[in-house]
């Protein structure tokens, strides 16, 4: 009888399937798993996908969760390339594409999955927070995912380096520009529909291409403050590596090619060159050579791939949907106009 009324329960709700991907991660395993494998939502799915780790994550995985599913790449094929492989593999409505270094909450789907059922979001993201600093927002997503003319990333409750303490100001539901790809919830049909991530992207930044891919065929993309996770950050590569430096220009300068038309893409991209330059320099004077390095080595990547990134650019029938999109510079307005909240920004710049 228990058993009929749970497979009742499971039909009235989309089947979800929480996957982290691993590399050499048995630390955040330890530390977080069991938050997400107690998470209370009816009809889901546990799975650990690996990067060919070298450590006893798996075993650890074994032993503690059988019912978690593994399923183990021949390769690192990092971030992007790591969940296309994995999610080839996995069948369901929802996919939430979570980092191991995430803590969440109680009731943490839900909200989300009911959001994005009601208002028909493709993608959409939790509320996120620092997880060494709960009381205040966190860089990678904080509530929802932003983009300015020239290609700049920022987000609701963070600019730049500037993070807002959460005092309940973001607490409204949103349709944004990208959702964070440390708890990304994404409709399986939109991901397929895609073809998932740019594997040549490796790292940084494939969330934010993906949902631009998503914006230019129509789709929208949410932002749900009722569910929360904290997020640790930089768990596989910490923001002091350069290699996360080269990662990231690099990166953005593919994604810019690829989803602004080719007229907009010269204009764009030709400022993007002397923005970063002057970052590089910036690099320079304070002692960061490596750094700087990986500017120049982000660049001379972007004219290798040059051809192979302009294969990628595709017309769209359906308008783009441009919901997120900040008509300005926010470099200008962080630097100049001293605008440290995304709350101060003029919302007819959106």
């Amino acid at each position: 009888m228990e058993k009929t009324t749970k497979n009742k329960l499971m039909m009235n709700y989309p089947k979800v399937s929480v996957v982290i991907l691993n590399w050499n991660g048995k630390y955040f395993l330890e530390k977080f798993l069991p938050s997400v494998y107690n998470s209370t939502y009816p009809n889901i799915e546990f799975v650990v996908g690996d990067n060919a780790s070298t450590d006893d994550s798996l075993s650890f995985v074994k032993e503690n969760y059988p019912l978690v599913r593994i399923i183990q790449n021949d390769l690192n094929y990092g971030f992007a390339g790591g969940y296309n492989k994995v999610l080839e593999q996995v069948e369901a409505d929802y996919y939430i594409l979570l980092n191991s270094d995430v803590e969440v909450t109680i009731n943490w789907i839900e909200p989300v999955i009911e959001m994005m059922e009601k208002n028909h979001y493709a993608a959409a993201q939790p509320k996120i927070r620092a997880y060494h600093k709960k009381t205040h927002f966190e860089h990678a997503g904080a509530a929802g995912g932003y983009m300015d003319v020239f290609g700049y990333p920022f987000c609701r409750g963070r600019i730049l380096h500037t993070v807002e303490e959460d005092k309940g100001q973001y607490d409204d539901e949103q349709e944004v520009f990208w959702a964070t790809g440390a708890a990304l919830f994404v409709r399986s049909s939109a991901w397929k529909e895609m073809q998932g991530f740019d594997a040549d992207f490796f790292a940084h930044m494939e969330e934010i291409d993906f949902c631009w891919r998503l914006k230019k065929s129509g789709y929208k993309i949410g932002y749900c403050p009722s569910s929360l996770v904290y997020h640790v950050g930089g768990g596989t590569l910490n923001t002091s590596n350069p290699k996360k430096t080269y990662l990231n220009f690099r990166n953005n300068l593919f994604m810019l090619q690829k989803n602004l038309g080719f007229t907009d893409s010269i204009a764009i991209i030709f400022i993007r060159f002397w923005l970063d330059l002057l970052a590089l320099i910036h690099f320079i004077v304070q002692g960061k050579y490596k750094d700087a390095w990986a500017v120049s080595c982000a660049h001379q990547d972007f004219f290798i791939n040059f051809f192979k990134n302009a294969k990628k650019r595709k017309k769209y029938l359906i308008q783009e949907n441009k919901k997120g999109f900040y008509k300005k510079s926010i470099i200008w307005d962080f630097y100049m106009n001293k605008i440290q909240k995304f709350s101060d920004l003029s919302a007819n710049n959106f």
